[in-house]
């Protein structure tokens, strides 16, 4: 690789390029990887195609490639009309059915915004391979607003010689769009907040922790002696399943006195004054800083981390980044709430007396609706659920408890079809409800009621005491 040439590229290219030279890409040939299957049926495929077709119509008569990928690099679907770059990217594989990803094509538009998560332009000699350097590439990730996971990009490509000013806007344009139309199809649900990146300092709880069950406590002590042995440990598991709790407890029990921060990931594009605000920390006496979800990480971000790796813990819920991942030597997992039922009441506990302060009581009908349930969202969810409930009432009771405890659907719901679950189960709930009253009040026949009751997998034993 021409150092000088590399020199002069921009920061998050060169490290692109230093990473493509790491896969093993070719620099004079470009060869990514095939599939025969290309998976249409996501949410995600369905918003974005709808809304490069809106595009590609505008942009009718402009040499511009329209595609969408996976969140693996795969090429999902291509718009474009121009007989001569259709013709020009089939030559170079870019197409349906291939993988674009860094690590099978090198440094180019989708490759790198998937890889740190951050809208993206590489104009010609900017890409890794010579084949693909009569091009310039726009292309923004797309994040799934409910789940945070990444869904996959919208890539904008056109000819080198041509103006790149608008490209990138344009495809910012579009994957915002998608993102907002798949939040408005996906059942009603809120939004996931943006990551904001907090750095803050973890002290002792208060409230004196909940004796837990075996699974929890066995691999809290498998990371506890990990650290005790100065080995390098990543707590891995589902979203909300108290990836960060187990870090810190296995952390203080190791040392109990020393200081213990917590770092969470912020959006791309803060990530570098993030890295400054903390790592300067890592230096101090005492200090062991647990940060979070470093999958979430741009990968020039988790290339920053490895370096520095033996004064932190990382937690992670998908794969740990490719430059992290051999320097790790522990993995321990966290296990889902729903595979340690025991765990489910005393944690309920827990969470309202540290809320509110003083013991909370649990009827048999609420207890029963706690442990029936699945909890998707794991230790999260019934931290959120707990605490709402103990705000309406130091005895909490079925009706303080959300409809979605009551429930078991395994598709998603339209909004009218969670106001109308949610409004049967809040009649359901109130003392002393029967399905006559129910109905009554509701205006809707008792055979009716029951029919939803089943489309909604509502559970009529939980509902009252």
């Amino acid at each position: 690789m021409d150092d000088r040439r590399l020199a002069a590229i921009p920061q998050r290219l060169r490290a692109s390029w230093l990473r493509s030279e790491r896969y093993g890409v070719p620099e004079d040939e470009v060869r990514p990887v095939f599939t025969g299957t290309v998976d249409t049926s996501s949410l995600f495929y369905e918003c974005g195609h709808e809304v490069l077709r809106g595009l590609h119509a505008t942009l009718s008569n402009e040499p511009i490639s329209l595609m969408i990928t996976d969140s693996d690099g795969l090429v999902l679907t291509r718009l474009c009309t121009d007989p001569a770059i259709v013709r020009s990217l089939d030559r170079v594989y870019l197409a349906p059915g291939f993988y674009f990803a860094e690590t099978n094509a090198g440094t180019n538009g989708l490759g790198l915004a998937l890889a740190d998560r951050t809208a993206t332009l590489v104009r010609a000699d900017e890409h890794y391979c010579t084949g693909l350097r009569g091009y310039t590439c726009a292309a923004v990730p797309v994040v799934d607003p409910v789940s945070g996971a990444l869904a996959g990009s919208v890539n904008l490509t056109t000819w080198s010689e041509q103006s790149s000013e608008l490209l990138l806007a344009l495809a910012q344009a579009a994957a915002g769009t998608t993102a907002a139309l798949m939040l408005a199809r996906a059942s009603g649900r809120k939004a996931r907040p943006a990551p904001r990146g907090e750095v803050f300092r973890v002290y002792a709880d208060r409230v004196q922790p909940p004796k837990l069950s075996t699974a929890w406590t066995s691999a809290v002590a498998t990371a506890a002696e990990a650290m005790l042995e100065g080995r390098v440990v990543a707590v891995t598991g589902e979203t909300g399943a108290g990836k960060t709790a187990l870090a810190t407890l296995a952390r203080r029990s190791v040392r109990p006195r020393e200081r213990l921060l917590n770092a969470r990931p912020p959006a791309p594009d803060d990530v570098g004054s993030w890295l400054r605000l903390w790592t300067p920390e890592l230096g101090k006496a005492d200090t062991c800083v647990v940060v979070s979800d470093v999958d979430a990480l741009p990968a020039w971000a988790a290339s920053s981390l490895a370096p520095l790796l033996s004064g932190f813990v990382l937690t992670a819920t998908e794969a740990l980044p490719e430059a992290l991942a051999p320097l790790v030597d522990v993995v321990v997992e966290a296990p889902a709430l729903r595979l340690r039922p025991d765990d489910i009441l005393p944690l309920a506990h827990y969470f309202a007396h540290r809320d509110r302060g003083r013991d909370i009581t649990f009827t048999s009908a609420a207890v029963r609706a706690l442990l029936s349930y699945e909890w998707p969202d794991n230790t999260r969810q019934l931290r959120q659920v707990v605490r709402a409930a103990a705000a309406r009432s130091d005895v909490v009771d079925v009706q303080h408890l959300p409809a979605e405890v009551f429930t078991s659907v395994g598709h998603r719901l339209s909004r009218l079809q969670v106001l109308e679950r949610d409004e049967i189960v809040r009649c359901l709930t109130e003392p002393g409800a029967t399905i006559a009253q129910a109905s009554a009040e509701l205006g809707i026949g008792r055979a009716t009621i029951y029919r939803k009751m089943a489309q909604y997998g509502i559970k009529a034993d939980q509902l009252r005491g």
